[in-house]
Protein backbone atom coordinates (compact mmCIF):
# COMPACT_ATOMS: atom_id res chain seq x y z
CA UNK A 1 0.00 0.00 0.00
CA UNK A 2 2.93 2.26 0.85
CA UNK A 3 4.40 1.38 -2.53
CA UNK A 4 1.43 2.62 -4.33
CA UNK A 5 1.09 5.94 -2.65
CA UNK A 6 4.56 6.19 -3.15
CA UNK A 7 4.17 6.26 -6.83
CA UNK A 8 1.11 8.33 -6.58
CA UNK A 9 2.68 11.10 -4.84
CA UNK A 10 6.41 10.72 -5.73
CA UNK A 11 6.72 13.97 -4.20
CA UNK A 12 6.78 12.38 -0.46
CA UNK A 13 9.69 10.54 0.26
CA UNK A 14 8.61 10.50 4.13
CA UNK A 15 6.68 6.84 4.91
CA UNK A 16 5.06 8.36 7.64
CA UNK A 17 3.61 11.20 5.57
CA UNK A 18 2.64 8.83 3.15
CA UNK A 19 0.68 6.67 5.43
CA UNK A 20 -1.25 9.78 6.96
CA UNK A 21 -2.22 10.43 3.68
CA UNK A 22 -3.52 7.06 2.88
CA UNK A 23 -5.34 7.43 6.24
CA UNK A 24 -6.99 11.17 5.45
CA UNK A 25 -8.31 9.58 2.19
CA UNK A 26 -9.49 6.46 3.58
CA UNK A 27 -11.53 8.91 6.24
CA UNK A 28 -12.67 10.59 3.43
CA UNK A 29 -13.92 7.28 1.85
CA UNK A 30 -15.96 5.98 4.85
CA UNK A 31 -17.31 9.30 5.62
CA UNK A 32 -18.66 9.75 2.22
CA UNK A 33 -20.12 6.34 2.04
CA UNK A 34 -21.70 7.05 5.54
CA UNK A 35 -22.85 10.18 4.40
CA UNK A 36 -24.56 8.28 1.09
CA UNK A 37 -25.83 5.29 3.76
CA UNK A 38 -27.61 8.15 5.80
CA UNK A 39 -29.19 9.92 2.55
CA UNK A 40 -30.77 6.92 1.59
CA UNK A 41 -32.30 5.41 4.70
CA UNK A 42 -33.52 9.13 5.05
CA UNK A 43 -34.85 8.99 1.42
CA UNK A 44 -36.58 5.61 2.36
CA UNK A 45 -37.88 7.22 5.77
CA UNK A 46 -39.41 10.08 4.06
CA UNK A 47 -40.96 7.90 0.99
CA UNK A 48 -42.60 5.71 3.95
CA UNK A 49 -43.97 8.57 5.54
CA UNK A 50 -45.47 10.03 2.09
CA UNK A 51 -47.19 5.88 1.44
CA UNK A 52 -48.62 6.88 4.92
CA UNK A 53 -49.92 10.21 4.50
CA UNK A 54 -53.42 9.31 3.40
CA UNK A 55 -54.11 7.23 6.28
CA UNK A 56 -52.56 9.45 8.95
CA UNK A 57 -54.45 12.75 7.14
CA UNK A 58 -57.77 13.89 6.67
CA UNK A 59 -57.47 15.50 3.52
CA UNK A 60 -60.95 16.31 3.14
CA UNK A 61 -61.44 17.73 6.83
CA UNK A 62 -58.02 19.90 6.36
CA UNK A 63 -59.47 21.18 2.74
CA UNK A 64 -62.75 21.63 4.59
CA UNK A 65 -63.56 24.90 6.67
CA UNK A 66 -63.64 22.90 9.91
CA UNK A 67 -60.25 22.64 10.21
CA UNK A 68 -59.49 26.00 10.43
CA UNK A 69 -62.32 26.69 13.46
Amino acid sequence: MLDLAQRAWPEIDDRKELLYRLARIGEDSVRRQAGEAHAVARRERQRSALERGHQLIDAELVLSDAAWR
